[in-house]
């Protein structure tokens, strides 16, 4: 039997693996998994080693800090995954982990073939990176087509596969009364999938929810989790008296709410993706502390945060980072938009221009997992 161990590093890239996977086995159900993943992984019976958790990592200084603690879990998960002995080694995002994994997994075993899903941001900072990557990964698998040139110009094996995360997949529908109220529009919340960032983000969007009461109550907030962490998010928001938010982390159930959705507030990263696939309006918030914000700042090479934005060269949905990532921010951003149509309009036809530009041919999953199955029976 074929055997693939999964190597994921943040409930992000834990969720696009299991897209892919479950595709896999549809193609081909004779394959032996491990992995280093979360909920989504497990929920297809698939062993991970290691609790995420204890690998979800954010910034420079938390590194730092956890420094040793790090390189033991690389060094555990290098012997794992030598032990195991798979045809293939699929990583997922998270690339100071899994790619550090990757290759002292090539150098061990340099018949185990190495496939990356959703390339380092070499266009953001570190290009260089390239050249090192070209040592030990066998395929790279793009999310963005423009990330080409970058892989080709060192000779490395890619594929533009496209986003998953804008894929129309055709979801199971639930009645969601006790969530959906006629009275009510919906305002979806999504402070981050890391506690690091929903330490930070949840008690400026929980006063974010205050200003908006104060004004208006006619809102309905559903912030947006993960199984990892709803416990954290619901207990927080239990400290508070607000009586108008719920939290899910069903995907189906998330899917659903979004949809019905007048407009969203998300944390910077993949998930304004799916947001904008949805057809919702949005704005991006992030903050970092200072130390980790200047570094960022000193290497990083573009101008925005936010994909869609980087695209385009040109704020499409507006960001609110560091200082301007306050309540009082969100707020006013929120109420002008919603009092202004004509920009809801105007975001929503550059964000659908920008996702036709992105999409795969037929599926990103599906794409991912043939181009797996044909390493299996090369």
């Amino acid at each position: 039997m074929k055997k693939i161990f999964i190597l994921t590093g943040e409930p992000s890239g834990d969720k696009l693996a299991s897209t892919v996977i479950s595709k896999l086995k549809l193609q081909n159900p004779n394959i032996q998994y491990l992995s280093v993943g979360g909920t989504n992984i497990k929920k297809l019976g698939i062993k991970s080693i290691f609790d995420l958790n204890e690998i979800t990592y954010l910034g420079f200084t938390s590194v730092l800090i956890n420094i040793f603690k790090i390189r033991n879990i690389i060094n555990k998960t290098v012997d794992e995954i030598i032990k195991f002995n798979p045809d293939i080694l699929f990583s997922v995002d998270s690339p100071d982990f899994t790619l550090r994994v990757a290759e002292k997994v090539k150098k061990i075993n340099n018949k185990i073939k190495t496939i990356h899903y959703v390339a380092p941001q070499v266009w953001i900072w570190r290009k260089n990176r390239v050249k090192k990557i070209k040592k030990f990964i066998d395929h790279m698998l793009l999310l963005f087509g423009f990330e080409k040139k970058y892989f080709d110009e060192e000779n490395i094996k890619n594929t533009f596969v496209g986003h998953p995360l804008i894929e129309k997949n055709e979801k199971v529908k639930t009645q969601l009364n006790d969530l959906i109220s006629k009275d009510k529009n919906i305002i979806s919340i999504f402070p981050g999938s890391r506690k690091s960032e929903t330490s930070v983000l949840l008690p400026i969007l929980l006063n974010f929810v205050k200003l908006m009461n104060k004004k208006n109550h006619s809102y309905s907030y559903v912030f947006h989790a993960t199984d990892e962490n709803k416990e954290s998010i619901v207990n927080q928001v239990n400290k508070t008296d607000l009586d108008n938010i719920d939290v899910v982390s069903d995907e189906n159930i998330k899917s659903q709410i979004l949809s019905n959705s007048i407009f969203a507030v998300s944390k910077s990263g993949t998930v304004s993706l799916q947001i904008s696939s949805s057809n919702i309006p949005s704005i991006i918030i992030y903050k970092l502390n200072f130390i980790n914000f200047m570094i960022f700042k000193f290497l990083v090479n573009v101008k925005f945060a936010n994909i869609i934005n980087i695209i385009n060269d040109r704020e499409v949905i507006p960001e609110l980072l560091q200082n301007e990532c306050n309540a009082k921010e969100i707020y006013r951003t929120v109420i002008y938009f919603l009092k202004n149509p004509e920009l809801i309009k105007k975001q929503l036809e550059d964000c659908r221009k920008t996702l036709e530009g992105i999409k795969s041919k037929t599926s990103s999953s599906n794409e991912t997992a043939t181009i797996l199955n044909n390493y299996l029976i090369a």
